[in-house]
């Protein structure tokens, strides 16, 4: 009897301790992460439609701690984040039935051990439609929940950002497809086959705009990543998932301006100078300026463009410094 009792004690001693370690971790990872959330490739958004028309949201999970931030990270996610979402009538959103069966299944859930160092980020995109049921237009406020330790402690969970996001009414039949749009004017964003100085020109102007929908209309992501060895070598031994998520870190660094600064530089005007190409290459060369207090930076940029199903994009580009002039 003494035995069995001191078996149970020993077993419930055990469970506390697992208990408190579960909330000493989250405790840890709710101080020093930072769960941020934007709108990816903003679109026009209507009620239902999870494949045609989603709601792409970009997640990024950032160490802003000074040790190092460790989670888990579900191969399906979710088993590792919710979207909560409430209308103007303060009324939440309910969930799929595709997220309520899964969580209600008996399953294997397989997931990764990620290490965050201090500054590190990891970023991934989820279509919201796949955790909310979205029936009527509204105009609703979104947030992101992330658990650490996956949904099985539900109550253990970090807090995003939040967004507010608006779905229009269906559109007739006849509508068009749905495209990326520009903020400003909500006009349909689509590439178009116009020259290489052409495609040079609206990129630099959509920077210093700050249209980033447009920014990013003409450009090869893929091969600006590859500009970096190190960068190249972990992306061709990376799987096909973690190359779409190492894209998607790309582009939310370069939006930042963390890397490579001098694409995403604001020229306070530029010249096209000369364009070359053939019927698949060709480069542009622009001068472009920089002004600061007392004086104008000048540099010299060559865009490489690529055509690619009758698209002229930039894929590569060089800066060559070219003095200074007084304003």
């Amino acid at each position: 009897m003494k035995r069995t009792l001191l078996c149970i004690i020993a077993f419930l001693c055990l469970f506390a301790q697992s208990l408190s370690s579960q909330e000493s971790s989250s405790s840890s990872f709710a101080e020093s992460a930072e769960i941020a959330v934007r709108f990816y490739d903003r679109t026009l958004y209507y009620p239902g439609k999870a494949e045609e028309n989603p709601v792409y949201v970009h997640v990024t999970i950032a160490n802003n701690g000074t040790e190092t931030l460790r989670f888990k990270l579900a191969d399906d996610r979710m088993f590792s984040i919710d979207f909560i979402a409430f209308n103007v009538k303060n009324t939440q959103l309910a969930q799929t039935q595709v997220l309520r069966r899964k969580r209600t299944t008996n399953q294997t859930v397989y997931f990764r051990e990620i290490s965050l160092e201090p500054g590190e980020a990891y970023s991934f995109v989820e279509n919201v439609k796949d955790y909310l049921e979205i029936t009527d237009p509204s105009i609703y406020y979104l947030e992101l929940r992330f658990y650490p330790e996956l949904y099985k402690y539900p109550q253990n969970y970090a807090q995003s950002n939040r967004l507010s996001l608006e779905v229009r009414p269906s559109p007739s039949a006849s509508s068009s497809s749905f495209l990326p749009v520009e903020a400003s004017s909500a006009s349909l964003l689509q590439p178009e086959a116009i020259s290489p100085d052409k495609v040079v020109e609206q990129t630099i102007i959509a920077r210093q705009k700050g249209l980033w929908d447009q920014f990013f209309l003409y450009i090869d992501l893929e091969e600006l990543l590859k500009r970096d060895p190190s960068r190249s070598r972990r992306y061709n031994n990376a799987s096909a998932s973690d190359r779409a998520d190492m894209l998607d870190s790309f582009k939310a660094e370069l939006m930042q301006s963390r890397i490579d600064t001098d694409i995403v530089a604001i020229p306070a005007r530029f010249s096209i100078d000369t364009t070359m190409y053939s019927q698949t290459e060709g480069t542009v060369r622009v001068t472009e300026w920089f002004n600061y207090k007392n004086y104008a930076e000048r540099k010299l940029y060559t865009y490489y463009v690529r055509q690619r199903d009758g698209i002229w994009q930039i894929y590569n580009y060089t800066v060559d410094n070219k003095g200074t002039e007084s304003l």
